[in-house]
């Protein structure tokens, strides 16, 4: 059986890199373990349990739906604008900046791809206007396209959290300063990638067709309103304690009634705008979330997980580079680690004391690998939007994002593990 149920995992992962549904495939590889096993209920009862998630799905479903109204109002156009004005004038840092903004900005704006989106359409012609080479200003948007692991939207946190039985921002803190050195030595990598290459400057713009010199007048309090969850998360939070203790859908819905109230846009829209970010969360990233839950019950109902689990027993070592590169390859060769991250942290991480390791450690570092190898994937939905915006191929970027990827994951490993 746990042969077989070996066989079933690696098609699943082969179907998903082919860009087949993910849910889809998840669920039946799930459904077919669990009728193996002898329990297909067991699938659809942990389907189910998760759909109805009571610590995720009010968390996941609320920050999308913040997320969309940000957009509506403009907030999000407002903060890119005011955190990127200052890059121009840092002409000698100008990559790394680059790369730490994306990267913050991705923590209030938690979906990479949106991310991507958002900030390349200003940043990405500003440093080739710089005299940055266009493949090295799409690598360093693509780079900082992992901020949303200090996300409390992004649907690992909560999950760690829940099986961890902390809350998320105590899961965020216990990371946080691994993350951030990740970053700074992954900006600092890229940065001596484009100096040897000669791409750090010089480059110049021939035919360009990117808006020269648009306008843009920057409202700050318009500015300020996405960070401002975040902002009432971590006063609110066991580590600082300001003010008492806020629920993640709490925090979104301040900072929605904020937006709309400051921007007073038409509130029919925006309300429609909230609904629908909240019915995307739940078909999008529940949705996932659900499937992979059925995926780790057939795993852990035909053998597998167990027989995981005592391999990871025999050697730490296997356990701390399994939890790392595990989904950090996957997200490399299908542009997410979704999959990887969910499946892991279902059916090992709550395992992490037989390995010497805290739930939170082990739980963190998948997700962790998992944003990192996505920023370096070629056929990531990010990467592939921030290549057209820059003009060049996917794997250009990918390229240049290599070795700064490979080695933020072996710097965070080493200090989170």
């Amino acid at each position: 059986m746990v042969i077989v149920g070996i066989v079933i995992v690696v098609a699943t992962f082969i179907a998903i890199i082919k860009q087949f549904e993910t849910r889809l495939v998840l669920l039946l590889s799930g459904l077919l373990m669990c009728f193996i096993g002898g329990q297909l209920g067991a699938g659809t009862t942990a389907f189910v349990k998760e759909l109805t998630n009571p610590g995720l799905v009010p968390t996941i479903c609320t920050v999308l739906g913040f997320s969309y109204v940000m957009e509506y109002t403009k907030c999000t156009e407002h903060m890119v604008y005011f955190i990127s004005a200052g890059l121009k004038k840092m002409t000698k840092i100008i990559i790394p900046g680059a790369v730490i903004i994306t990267f913050l900005i991705n923590i209030a704006l938690p979906t990479a791809a949106g991310c991507a989106a958002a900030v390349g359409a200003l940043l990405i012609p500003a440093l080739i206007r710089a005299g940055v080479h266009p493949a090295m200003a799409g690598s360093a948007i693509f780079l900082g396209t992992w901020g949303s692991a200090l996300s409390p939207g992004l649907m690992f946190n909560p999950q760690v959290a829940q099986l961890a039985g902390e809350d998320v921002m105590t899961v965020i803190a216990s990371f946080s300063m691994q993350a951030i050195i990740g970053i700074v030595v992954a900006a600092i990598l890229l940065n001596i990638v484009a100096i040897v290459k000669k791409e750090h400057t010089g480059y110049v713009v021939k035919g360009s067709n990117a808006e020269e010199g648009k306008e843009f007048k920057v409202n700050y309090l318009y500015a300020i309103i996405p960070i401002i969850p975040l902002v009432l998360l971590v006063l609110g939070s066991k580590q600082v304690a300001v003010i008492p203790e806020i629920s993640v859908p709490v925090s979104m819905l301040i900072g929605t009634a904020i937006g709309i109230i400051a921007v007073r846009p038409n509130v029919t829209e925006a309300v429609k705008k909230f609904f629908r970010g909240t019915g995307d969360g739940m078909c999008d990233v529940v949705g996932l979330m659900a499937a992979a839950a059925c995926f780790t019950a057939g795993m852990q109902l035909i053998g597998l997980t167990n027989a995981l689990i005592d391999g990871m027993k025999n050697s730490q070592q296997i356990a701390q580079i399994g939890a790392a590169f595990g989904p950090f390859l996957l997200a490399v060769i299908s542009g997410s680690g979704n999959a990887a991250a969910l499946a892991f942290n279902g059916a090992v991480t709550p395992h992490a004391a037989d390995f010497g390791y805290g739930i939170m450690q082990l739980g963190s570092m998948a997700q962790l690998g998992a944003g990192i190898g996505r920023s370096m994937s070629p056929v990531a939905g990010a990467g592939i939007i921030i290549a057209g915006l820059a003009g060049v191929n996917p794997m250009e970027m990918a390229k240049r994002n290599a070795v700064p990827c490979i080695l933020a994951t072996v710097v965070i490993m080493l200090l989170l593990l």
